[in-house]
């Protein structure tokens, strides 16, 4: 995959995300995407990420915003960085009560992209302290 295709592939993916599209985005994925989030264990599968994707729109609406995509040489490697902004619609168990908190929130993605064009490893990261904090302070 050359570079200009990988950052294409990122940017679909993103725009998906953004547009709360999550079968567009899904499509992104190979069968067995490795997924990984702060202070959560690896989940591996297109049907975990799908489960992970609905969980965070029953409390977030979100999207990223301000997004700077990155590519390795080859195209088998791709990150972004952008600001996650939106709104906390309901409430996680253990986690501040909801009430429509503003979220803002750097955050950024690691990519490895297979031969067949599609995300095989996805690792989010962010602050989830900082995310708590911005709840907790509403």
């Amino acid at each position: 995959m050359s570079e200009e295709e990988a950052r294409n592939l990122v940017t679909r993916a993103l725009a998906a995300f953004n547009a709360n599209d999550h079968e567009a985005l899904l499509a992104c994925l190979s069968e067995d995407v490795a997924c990984d989030v702060p202070q959560m264990r690896r989940e591996i599968g297109r049907d975990k990420f799908r489960w992970r994707l609905a969980a965070l729109a029953r409390h977030f609406r979100v999207q990223a915003a301000d997004i700077a995509v990155m590519t390795a040489p080859g195209g088998v490697r791709a990150a972004a960085e952008f600001t996650l902004r939106g709104t906390y619609q309901a409430t996680i168990k253990g986690w501040p009560a909801a009430n429509g908190q503003s979220v803002q929130l750097p955050a950024g993605v690691f990519l490895d992209i297979d031969d067949e064009g599609r995300i095989s490893r996805l690792t989010l990261c962010f602050d989830p302290g900082a995310l708590r904090r911005a709840l907790e302070n509403g």
